[in-house]
């Protein structure tokens, strides 16, 4: 496993992370799921991802049982959450960054994944109808009472992100400094020229997520969508529509026959595209049992064989820049 600085923090990160968004709590149990966990630590993985929302704060609770369970020494791992859609449906417990929010989400989250901090807390999403100024002092105190060590954005707008930093910086504030969007050889636009300042200017960090487009990018849906994949769940209907798009399955058809010239399977290929990408800290992917990670894992093998000739072949497929 290589390690990348958390944009321009102190903090290593691993290129290849592990995330719980549909997998745990709805495709696996605790026993998978510590299995999973502890074949990724093993392999040098050190980040773990998870959000309240995500099965409704169960992912969370599976998550801290299996710390629990695996008994890890907690300086050797790193965890971060989400905090913005809620889990009731009332005011000032959804769709919200305001402070009450924050301060109470924040403590619910710890007491389900059974720690006494994470470090990196995300907005899950931008707040317009809360002002910056509220949600960036809330993270600050909440960092400042040792609940989270860094904070960071999740699918902002780039104008967003900077009024965040500009204000912590005006009042001397911890500063937001990783976003985690978005991101694979379909979906490219929170890193086109409107994110210039954020990355390239500022040098925030990136935890990317859906590297493999939901498992399109695996091929998987070439002939349909297979009975014991997401595509199938009853929950991820609306994913439908883009596993079976003819347009993007024709492109997933080009791009097989770049990756075996690398021996790479498609997952594998597309994984080591995203790290090619100097902002992305570490790429998070999702796995529903230790075979599909390993198969994950094996991607850093080729992120040196992605020759200028090579990137210019995808180029040409999917219009990256």
């Amino acid at each position: 496993m290589n390690y990348r600085y958390l944009g321009q923090t102190g903090l290593q990160i691993s290129e290849l992370s592990l995330g719980s968004w549909v997998t745990v709590g709805n495709q696996v149990d605790l026993d998978a799921t510590a299995s999973i966990m502890a074949a990724a630590y093993d392999a040098g993985v050190n980040f773990f991802d998870n959000a309240e929302v995500y099965a409704a704060g169960k992912s969370e609770e599976i998550m801290g049982a299996a710390f629990k369970r695996l008994g890890w020494r907690r300086g050797s791992y790193l965890v971060s959450t989400k905090l913005y859609w809620g889990l009731h449906q009332n005011p000032n417990e959804q769709n919200t960054l305001n402070r009450k929010y924050l301060i109470e989400g924040i403590d619910g989250s710890l007491r389900r994944l059974g720690l006494d901090y994470v470090d990196i807390l995300y907005c899950h999403r931008a707040d317009p109808n809360t002002p910056v100024g509220e949600t960036v002092w809330a993270m600050h105190n909440i960092i400042e009472r040792g609940k989270a060590l860094y904070w960071g954005t999740s699918e902002w707008e780039a104008a967003d992100i900077l009024g965040a930093i500009d204000f912590a910086e005006r009042h001397h504030l911890h500063k937001p400094v990783v976003e985690q969007p978005v991101y694979n050889l379909f979906e490219q636009h929170r890193f086109d020229s409107a994110y210039d300042p954020v990355y390239k200017n500022l040098g925030y960090g990136s935890t990317t997520w859906s590297p493999l487009a939901s498992g399109l990018l695996t091929g998987k849906y070439n002939s349909g969508i297979p009975a014991d994949s997401r595509g199938a769940m009853e929950n991820m209907g609306w994913l439908q529509e883009q596993l079976t798009d003819k347009a993007r399955l024709r492109k997933v058809a080009e791009l097989q026959p770049l990756a075996r010239e690398i021996g790479a399977s498609l997952a594998q290929f597309s994984l080591a595209w995203c790290l090619q990408n100097p902002h992305v800290s570490s790429v998070l992917t999702g796995a529903s049992r230790v075979g599909q990670l390993e198969e994950n894992l094996t991607a850093l093998n080729f992120i040196d064989k992605f020759t200028p000739d090579l990137m210019a072949a995808v180029d040409r497929i999917f219009h990256t820049k």
